[in-house]
């Protein structure tokens, strides 16, 4: 099931505003909040009945507490929640809000809205600050530096709760009334708040309708009604009493949660490893960040400008739902940097330079929302890129470009995270409960815990020498701006791309080379880029003089690309492949079994790589996929996404296909 809605089902909320300044919705004809007062409704109906105030206070140093809703809104009862945990809570521990919603507010509703609570004033500016590319699907903002996450499920709530993946300790049941917005309180509904609970989950709901009440109690709630807020003479208090749900099959279950020594290793310093440094540090690790070069974004990520490329399917597929949730994370992030120097959110403009483009994009057009991406005429196109162009395309208006030196540099700074540099290593080996790397006939480092993020060199450990991982080379040519290339205002891509001025200089590439085992420079790869540069735009070539151009004395950057047979990238934990096809043998004769034997998990071993061409806008938040699966953490992308991404799906296509193991050696 794709977690991306219709376009003709995706619509922003539509707001009117009564005298008062309060909000109500349009489409569902009821009000957002209490109209005596939104702020006491919230604390009572939500924070007291499910006694948030007495869990915050009781989390210990590293604990965590996962909140569920139905129904974000205005974010009222998120900030609410928030300030309560800021008071409350000890430093070390941490808030999980995951909610729900078919209609989220545009920014300035959202800012307009938030004006009405200004005991809330410096949350809700932080709200404001990331509530960014908010498309459909999972999009995730991180406050107070990682203490509080905040996950967004945009779409229908039987459509993306059945997606998440996550244990939650209390339920805000909002929405819209059941008289008003039906479609939501239904027994399928009800069904999955039980899937997702944990143990004891409490919940708190504004309404005392009897078929949520016996719906509830029917799904394994305790449920009781309680004296309500203002006008509302009874609400529901609950709590999930009934039993555990189904697991998930075990090569996809959650590996065993790490003992409480919060060490780690991460090897490879490119935008993976220090974006998976930043999200474990976040969450309170002390993390050594292991890189063979004298400092961070060396290959792969260091090229002076790259694009946050958004390359969608129209069918709502796994990587399409990894790119649309991974540009919005990459998109907050970039808020962190200096807009000009290191990013910008010039726009993206997709040319339709064949019939076959056109009609891709067509398809596109209709699939999305027009927030993330809209068909623009040859005309509009020209007045974006402030250059001629021979045709129309899509804009990305969102997108832009960006120096991933100075996102590596900035993740790798943060608290928590000691660099070691000018070590590279090459042997890992499980010692009393710890994973020991070493070098050159040294140690580097000792944790119970390994991220391995150098891409296609993950393979040299024995551990991982039969990860299907594949180098495509891949050379950037830098050319010097003049006045007249300086008008371009936005990125172009057609085969190739071209980014505005830097600097002194436009980049533009990029080649693909399967074949290729060097990384020196070469002519023919710059020229080839300037003729997609002049199939892009004849009139930018010529603005930059191109003629006059010698190709054997242009600068640039060759790297390596790394991907997989299905270019989706590996990210989670790794398994020992040769125990793998010997207690899942039996899936060679009938693939529909779902053994209930444990997976036979590398400990505390981890994956984030093969990001292909993708990696600015996958990377980053796959490092909030490792850091969850370690922490045991409520998933940041839908389950199918998560499981599609997994090291273990080559292990179990193996299996079924009674292909050979790879052979990997000891732990």
């Amino acid at each position: 099931m794709s977690d991306r809605p219709a376009p003709s089902e995706f619509q922003p909320a539509a707001l009117d505003w009564d005298a008062h300044g309060q909000p109500q919705s349009r489409r569902y004809g009821d009000v957002y909040f209490s109209r005596a007062s939104g702020l006491e409704e919230t604390r009572h109906v939500f924070l007291a009945q499910n006694d948030l105030e007495r869990r915050f206070a009781a989390l210990g140093e590293q604990e965590r507490l996962v909140i569920g809703e139905t129904g974000f809104g205005t974010g009222l009862n998120f900030l609410c929640a928030w300030s309560l945990f800021a008071s409350t809570a000890p430093s070390g521990a941490r808030l999980h809000f995951v909610s729900v919603e078919k209609h989220p507010l545009t920014r300035d509703d959202l800012a307009r809205a938030l004006r009405l609570w200004p005991s809330l004033a410096e949350q809700a500016a932080a709200l404001l600050g990331q509530y960014r590319a908010i498309h459909p699907g999972f999009q995730r903002l991180v406050f107070d530096g990682g203490r509080v996450t905040l996950t967004l499920l945009i779409g229908d709530v039987l459509d993306t709760l059945p997606t998440l993946d996550a244990s939650v300790d209390a339920w805000f049941l909002d929405g819209f009334a059941p008289a008003k917005n039906p479609d939501m309180w239904q027994p399928a509904l009800f069904a999955e708040l039980a899937r997702l609970s944990a143990p004891g989950a409490t919940l708190g709901t504004f309404t005392s309708a009897g078929f949520v009440r016996r719906g509830l109690i029917e799904a394994g709630f305790d449920m009781a009604r309680v004296p309500g807020f203002g006008h509302k003479r009874e609400i529901l208090r609950g709590r999930y009493i009934g039993s555990a749900q189904t697991p998930v099959d075990p090569w996809y279950a959650r590996p065993p949660k790490p003992a409480a020594d919060r060490r780690a290793l991460v090897i490879g310093a490119g935008l993976a490893g220090c974006a998976t440094a930043a999200s474990l540090a976040a969450r309170g690790w002390q993390v050594s960040l292991i890189e063979r070069h004298a400092e961070v974004a060396q290959e792969g990520s260091g090229n002076p400008q790259g694009v946050l490329y958004l390359k969608l399917s129209a069918h709502g597929t796994a990587l399409s739902q990894l790119v649309v949730a991974g540009f919005g994370h990459t998109r907050r992030l970039l808020e962190r940097l200096q807009r000009g120097a290191d990013w910008d959110a010039c726009g993206v403009l997709q040319l339709a330079f064949d019939e076959r483009e056109q009609a891709r994009q067509a398809q596109l057009a209709a699939a999305y929302p027009a927030d993330l991406l809209r068909a623009v005429d040859r005309a509009e196109a020209q007045a974006l890129a402030g250059v001629g162009l021979d045709s129309g395309g899509l804009f990305f208006p969102d997108a832009g470009w960006l120096h991933p030196p100075a996102l590596c540099r900035w993740l790798a700074s943060q608290p928590g995270i000691t660099q070691v540099t000018h070590r590279e290593a090459i042997r890992l080996r499980r010692i009393d409960d710890e994973w020991e790397a070493q070098g050159d006939g040294q140690v580097l480092g000792r944790a119970p815990v390994v991220v391995l993020a150098g891409a296609a060199d993950i393979t040299h450990f024995e551990q991982t020498a039969g990860l299907p991982l594949k180098r495509i080379r891949g050379q950037i040519t830098q050319v010097p701006a003049t006045a007249a290339s300086q008008s371009l205002c936005t990125v172009l891509c057609a085969e190739g791309y071209v980014a505005p001025v830097r600097g002194t200089e436009h980049t533009l590439g990029a080649s693909f080379d399967f074949a290729a085992t060097d990384l020196s420079l070469r002519a023919e790869e710059h020229r080839s880029n300037l003729d997609l540069l002049a199939a892009i735009s004849p009139d930018l070539h010529a603005r930059l003089e191109v003629a006059n151009l010698n190709a054997d004395s242009l600068e640039g950057r060759a790297a390596y690309r790394c991907t997989t047979p299905d270019y989706l990238p590996l990210v989670g934990p790794l398994a020992d492949a040769s125990a793998f096809a010997d207690r899942y043998a039996a899936l060679g004769k009938d693939a529909r079994l779902r053994p209930d034997t444990p997976c036979p998990w590398r400990p505390g071993l981890y994956v984030n790589a093969a990001h292909g061409s993708r990696g600015l806008i996958t990377a980053p938040l796959a490092a909030e996929l490792v850091a969850a699966w370690i922490e045991d953490e409520p998933l940041p992308l839908p389950r199918a996404v998560a499981q599609a991404c997994h090291p273990n799906r080559f292990l179990l296509r193996q299996v079924v296909r009674g292909t050979p193991a790879p052979q990997a050696g000891p732990a």
